[in-house]
């Protein structure tokens, strides 16, 4: 059974990259589109402010960046940082046609674990119940000494 699913989807995709089944090309998993918008920061290097594949948002890490100045305020304490991460993130899922309220899972960063409750508190203001998975790490250093960032998967 699992040979002649695997032929299935096989032949769904190769019917899509034709088009010729449109109805596949929804679950081609070849079909990937950039996410881009002014009202988030642009990316620093070479990856995309996000990427929508089958129905789901993968929303790349944003940091304090302003999008309006291009540039991160180190001085901001790390709740105002937290808030400008959220905010950028949620142009770039809007961006997508998603939402906050889509995130599915979210990754967060931290310069230091000591700041986890007030991100906590900034977090919490951001994300309506039933909230996302999370995983929240410490790590040594993030782009542009930025205290957090945030990264999310969200469905469309």
């Amino acid at each position: 059974m699992k040979r002649r699913e695997a032929l299935v989807a096989l032949g769904c995709v190769s019917l899509a990259g034709a088009g010729l089944f449109p109805a596949c090309q929804e679950r081609s998993p070849s079909v990937k589109k950039e996410i881009k918008t002014e009202n988030a920061p642009l990316a620093l290097g070479p990856y995309s402010q996000a990427i929508e594949a089958n129905g789901m948002v993968f929303a790349s890490g944003q940091i304090a960046i302003d999008p309006a100045k291009g540039e991160l305020d180190a001085t901001l304490n790390v709740e105002l940082q937290a808030r400008q991460v959220l905010t950028n993130l949620k142009a770039v899922l809007e961006a997508a046609g998603s939402s906050m309220a889509k995130v599915v899972k979210c990754t967060v960063f931290l310069q230091d674990m000591n700041d986890y409750a007030a991100v906590n508190a900034v977090y919490g203001e951001f994300f309506p119940a039933p909230y996302p998975a999370r995983a929240a790490v410490e790590v040594s250093r993030l782009p542009k000494d930025a205290r957090v960032e945030i990264e999310a998967i969200a469905i469309k």
